[in-house]
């Protein structure tokens, strides 16, 4: 990396609370425009990737909150918080009561923010780098937020989450009426209205929905 992730992280970010998960404390970029609307070449100078892990994305949000109203669907299980980003999700589990978290993101830059946010919580995530979209999973719970914002990224992730849950994986997902949502292959769950930054939405409140994937029990229900 051409910027240290830590050092990069604590200067262009501040601790802040999303505003649906008042719980939860992240470094988070405080003014959108300065951070996330860097151009391509501005950000391969520093060796930095999109820093999606550097804002509270309403369907994460909405994901943390359903978790941490019903902690009964992570309490004593091992979760896996798939496409991290800052780790949202994740430390919602953590507080809820999960046995085990690992935080999956290929942007190594969500390491360090992960650490940091985890850190600022007091509570311990694991981190995978790999590329885990189509293997077998080690967790009892499939947690995802805001992930069908791509097709091709969407194309992949479908087939993968609808095996895991015919294999019985519960697969929760939180999303915000993004293009590529299979709302076909989805049980409801809830539904939040998020705050959200104008200048990275269309709108400054974004309905959000939790999704369970699949056929399977009631979403308040793990098993």
């Amino acid at each position: 990396m051409k910027t240290d992730p830590e050092a990069f992280i604590r200067a262009n970010t501040s601790v802040m609370a999303p505003p649906h998960v008042p719980e939860i404390s992240l470094h988070l970029a405080s003014e959108a425009h300065e951070l996330w609307l860097k151009t391509e070449e501005e950000l391969e100078a520093i060796g930095l990737p999109p820093p999606f892990w550097a804002f509270a994305w309403a369907g994460g949000q909405g994901l943390a909150r359903y978790i941490l109203d019903h902690p009964e669907m992570v309490h004593g299980r091992r979760v896996l918080d798939f496409a991290s980003g800052s780790g949202l999700v994740g430390i919602a589990a953590a507080m809820a009561g999960a046995l085990e978290v690992t935080a999956a993101d290929i942007d190594p830059w969500t390491e360090s923010a992960i650490r940091l946010n985890a850190e600022a919580n007091g509570v311990a995530l694991g981190f995978a780098g790999a590329d885990l979209i189509g293997k077998p999973v080690d967790a009892d719970i499939v947690l995802a937020g805001d992930v069908f914002y791509d097709r091709a990224f969407a194309d992949a992730l479908i087939p993968w989450f609808s095996r895991l849950a015919e294999e019985g994986m519960p697969v929760l997902v939180g999303d915000p009426g993004r293009s590529y949502l299979p709302r076909d292959r989805l049980e409801f769950c809830a539904v939040y209205e998020v705050p959200v930054t104008r200048a990275l939405e269309d709108s400054e409140i974004k309905k959000t929905t939790v999704w369970r994937f699949g056929p399977g029990s009631s979403c308040s229900k793990a098993g």
